[in-house]
């Protein structure tokens, strides 16, 4: 029986490869095709697959004409890398860390999403899409992956090119892969909620699996060095499917019909972002991995006491920190975006409900030099309703300098966090008000 099996299995496999190289002769003959592959593939690392194995590497394409060169000697499809690099052919696996930095340009954001669903991989990149925009990033591009899942990219001309005195550039794969870890972490609880409600609707075509949420996050194992990833157009050899490239407001709309080769028509997957688009993104990822860093070392501390959460019933503007009362005057330059960051973080930690924080946001804005728009000031407190409560970025951070207002007195150098400056205070005055009846009793003796 097992010998039987294994020569069916075989067979399937001989007759994919001879499809898809049937498929692969015709399909890159198109010149669009391969001139869609060759212009995003421009300084990256390039690599063909012969239906089972890679070729050599490094590898690059000299020439467009290089794609049906491959092909002719049986490659099926193209891998390309998230780092760009300035000479792809000089990487070597024996060079060090200081020497890749030395010839790598910079990098792509690049998830990868991936079900054994595809209805479940369209959830997770829209609400992937949503995250990205909620931080300001508007170009985003999506590809199908060929099989079940999306390529989601958001361009490196969007990121920083120095953040906190680090060349972003050589911080790869660690700000990627964190990227990934914090977008991962604010979609998990829709995700989850939607999937779910997806199995109830339709339960004869799902099966009722509670793990699929998490297999469907995104690929952070895919952001690694050298790590490489299915270029746009390029086919799948399981499926003979081509991994083409949709627009983002499309996402429910894909079927599988619309990859067939013979439908395919080229557009561009490489977003003309704006310079900094994606810094606030790279910064709350960067203080959100920090943060839950403290959070471990905190929780390592406590040798198994449980905290106690504080909630302030008379939260006066005395009780705050220098920095917010500075913010609650209105911001006078750039940086609106990132003070209703951290004023609906601050807010929320210290359990306000929605209605007071929507008035204190309103009357801050109204105070701003440029108000922003109502429409976004809505999108973004609905956002953070859905969300796990977050501490606003700790003192040390440069983001209240930034905003110039970073105006230290003597209480703070007691805290690290403007919440802890609140709850701190709240206690001493509460603690100053409780000796006054006890000293009064005791004049009247």
């Amino acid at each position: 029986m097992e010998n039987k099996e294994e020569g069916k299995e075989e067979k399937e496999e001989d007759f994919k490869q001879e499809r898809i190289n049937k498929i692969a002769l015709s399909y890159y003959s198109r010149p669009d095709v391969r001139k869609a592959i060759y212009q995003f593939c421009q300084n990256r690392e390039v690599v063909p697959r012969y239906f089972e194995g890679f070729g050599k590497r490094p590898d690059i394409l000299h020439y467009d004409s290089d794609i049906i060169n491959f092909v002719k000697n049986g490659a099926t499809s193209f891998h390309c890398s998230e780092e760009i690099w300035k000479d792809a052919l000089q990487i070597s696996t024996e060079m060090s860390e200081e020497q890749l930095n030395e010839i790598r340009e910079g990098w792509d954001l690049l998830m990868d999403i991936d079900s054994k669903y595809l209805d479940y991989s369209k959830i997770s990149a829209q609400l992937l899409v949503q995250a990205l925009e909620f931080h300001g990033v508007k170009n985003i591009s999506i590809k199908f992956s060929g099989s079940k899942g999306f390529h989601i990219l958001v361009p490196w001309t969007a990121f920083p090119k120095e953040v906190y005195g680090i060349k972003t550039k050589n911080k790869f794969p660690e700000l990627p892969r964190l990227i990934c870890q914090y977008l991962n972490e604010l979609i998990k609880k829709q995700l989850i909620e939607k999937i779910s409600d997806l199995m109830q609707k339709d339960r004869k075509s799902y099966v009722k699996d509670f793990e699929a949420p998490k297999q469907v996050m995104p690929d952070i194992i895919l952001v690694s060095s050298r790590h490489l990833f299915r270029a746009p157009y390029s086919l799948h050899e399981k499926t003979s499917l081509a991994s083409i490239v949709l627009d983002k407001e499309k996402i429910k709309d894909f079927k599988i019909s619309d990859a067939d080769p013979l439908k395919v028509q080229t557009k561009n997957f490489y977003p003309d972002a704006e310079e900094n688009e994606a810094r606030e993104l790279l910064l709350q990822a960067i203080d959100w991995g920090k943060s839950r860093e403290e959070e471990k070392q905190t929780e390592k501390g406590k040798e198994g006491k449980k905290y106690q959460e504080v909630v302030i019933k008379d939260l006066t503007p005395n009780l705050f920190p220098p920095c917010i009362t500075e913010i609650l005057r209105g911001i006078k330059q750039d940086g609106r975006k990132r003070a209703l960051f951290i004023l609906i973080n601050f807010f929320k930690s210290l359990k306000q409900n929605e209605e007071e924080i929507e008035k204190k946001i309103e009357d801050w804005n109204s105070k701003n030099y440029k108000p922003l728009r109502e429409g976004y000031i809505t999108s973004q407190l609905n956002w953070y309703k859905r969300q796990k409560t977050m501490l606003p970025p700790n003192c040390d951070k440069p983001h209240y300098k930034d905003l110039a207002v970073c105006k230290p007195d003597s209480f703070c150098k007691f805290i690290k966090n403007p919440v802890n400056y609140t709850i701190k205070k709240s206690f001493l005055i509460k603690r100053q008000e409780s000796k006054k009846p006890s000293s009064q009793s005791n004049q009247k003796y």
